[in-house]
């Protein structure tokens, strides 16, 4: 089950995150709250995105656009990480000597040529 934060709960939770950069976040698509009967509401993982975008915002000095900028190539590092496990899970059923000779491939490939 989900336990969603209320606005209130959110700037409580996360030190640096004021109202005003709360809503900057909103616009900047940084957050993407949920609505609901008590109003816009967010996820656990928008917290954690909340967190690392006021962390990157005060340490490094970032505008929200910036923020949202880092967040997505994280996001696409996430994606990729997703993808590349995906691989190595399908590569593990197939037989050892096919396993080899992918292995051999791809490390060719990483050679300069």
């Amino acid at each position: 089950m989900t336990r969603y934060l209320t606005e209130e709960e959110l700037i409580a939770a996360i030190p640096y995150l004021t109202r005003q950069r709360l809503a900057a976040f909103i616009e900047a698509e940084i957050l993407s709250p949920v609505q609901s009967d008590r109003g816009r509401v967010f996820r656990r993982i928008d917290r954690a995105r909340a967190a690392l975008a006021c962390d990157l915002a005060r340490d490094f000095d970032l505008h929200e656009d910036a923020v949202s900028m880092v967040l997505s190539l994280i996001d696409q590092l996430h994606g990729v990480r997703a993808e590349l496990r995906a691989v190595l899970n399908a590569l593990e059923s197939e037989p050892p000597e096919i396993r080899r000779r992918i292995c051999e491939t791809a490390f060719a490939a990483r050679l300069p040529r």
